[in-house]
Order: structure tokens, then sequence, then C-alpha cells
């Protein structure tokens, strides 16, 4: 079952690029939009680093996603290249160098209506001054691989009943919660949360390896994306 699920990312993802960039299907059009979700925050935060306004990189996200959604921004995709964030980063950075100075000045707010996007958030601990010598590059790959699992988070929590008692024990604040007490809290044995939690981590983690799956063009290459996007999350920029 899974290994049919992960081809199913994995033909969707990278045929709704080819069929939005031939045939300009709308219905290709909006589910690649959706996919964009995971990528807005990280780009955003690149632009930031870039040294471009909270108004100027709004509209410059904004604007990106319109140029390859609206124009021939997706015919350039080379899926021989094979990771969907390096064609989202590599495309945009061409985008600042030849449209966005032409561009830029859209109305801000027609694509985030579609896609609620938050941008106030993602200033949250963004901290240029600190940082300012940090490769935006590496960056990138950080949060591109924080917005991934957070969308597997949000994927769960929507998919798995109870899933909020247990989503502690994943690694991402779990703090000083023990099995005895959630067992406690939820009148059951120490042992029942335990294989719980176990099973969770296993859903967990073909999550991931499914949404990794469907940004590439090639399977071979899970297991490599796999570590580069734990490397991100633990990268210190020593």
């Amino acid at each position: 079952m899974s290994e049919d699920r992960s081809d199913l990312f994995l033909t969707t993802r990278w045929t709704l690029v080819g069929e939005a960039a031939r045939t300009g299907d709308a219905g290709a059009k909006q589910a690649l939009g959706s996919l964009f979700v995971t990528y807005w925050k990280p780009l955003y935060r690149y632009a930031r680093r870039q040294g471009k306004s909270p108004e100027d990189a709004e509209d410059l996200v904004q604007g990106f996603f319109e140029h390859l959604l609206e124009g021939d921004g997706l015919r350039k995709v080379d899926r021989d290249r094979g990771r969907f964030r390096a064609f989202m980063l590599g495309s945009l950075k061409n985008y600042v160098a030849s449209e966005w100075r032409r561009e830029h000045r859209q109305k801000r707010g027609g694509f985030a209506v579609h896609l609620s996007l938050d941008w106030h958030d993602a200033e949250t601990g963004l901290g240029l001054d600190a940082e300012e010598h940090r490769s935006p590059d590496r960056w990138f790959d950080k949060e591109w691989a924080t917005a991934l699992l957070d969308k597997v988070l949000d994927d769960l929590d929507r998919d798995e009943p109870g899933f909020e008692r247990w989503k502690r024990f994943l690694g991402r604040g779990q703090g000083d919660l023990s099995y005895a007490d959630v067992a406690s809290v939820h009148g059951m044995s120490e042992g029942a949360a335990r294989v719980a939690v176990h099973r969770l981590r296993k859903r967990y983690r073909q999550r991931v390896r499914d949404e990794i799956a469907g940004t590439l063009a090639d399977p071979s290459m899970i297991d490599d994306e796999m570590r580069s996007l734990f490397e991100a999350l633990t990268d210190d920029f020593t």
C-alpha cells in the first residue's frame, strides 16, 4: 500500500507541472497551487534575507507564483534535475533577475486570497540582524524542511483520530511528557500507549516519505532527500 501511495504522489506532482505548462489546464493549475502552500513561507523568508522589505517580499512571492501559473515559468522545469524545491528556489532567483523589476507592482493580495497565506506569521522569528551572515540558500533548505514536516503534521491531525494526544511524541515539542502520563490521562496502560506511539511514528515516517516522493522526479532519490531534510533541520550554520 505504501509503495502505491508513494508512486501516486510521485506521478501526480510532476504530472501536474507538465499538464499546467503544456495545456494551461485550470484544474492542474489549481491543484499545483495547493503545492505552493508548502513553499511560500521559505521563499518569502529567503527574499527577506536577500534584503527585500516585507512589502516587496510579499509582492515578489505572489508575482512569482502568478508567473509560474499564468506565464511560461512552468515550461522551464527540468525534470531531470529532480528536486522540486531546487526548481522553486532557482526559478525564484531567475524571476528576481529578469521579471520582477517589471512586474512586481501588481496588486498585492490576489494570490494570497486563494491560498490564505499569513504573511505576518512569516515574519515571526525571522531575526535578520542576528543571522545576516548566514546563507539565505541554507536557510531556505531549513525552512523548506520545517514547512514540509508541518504539513505532514497538519495532515495527520486531520486524518488520525486522537492525534493531538500523541503528537508530542513525534520529536517536536515532546518535552518531559511520559508514556505513563498520557496513559493515566486517557485511561489506558503504559504498554498500550507505547504501542500507539510506535504505530503513529511509523505512519508519520511514511507520510514524510510520501510527501518527499511527491517532489522528486526519480524515486531512487527519496533516501538522499530524506537525509537532506534532516540535515537541514539540524544545520547549525557553523
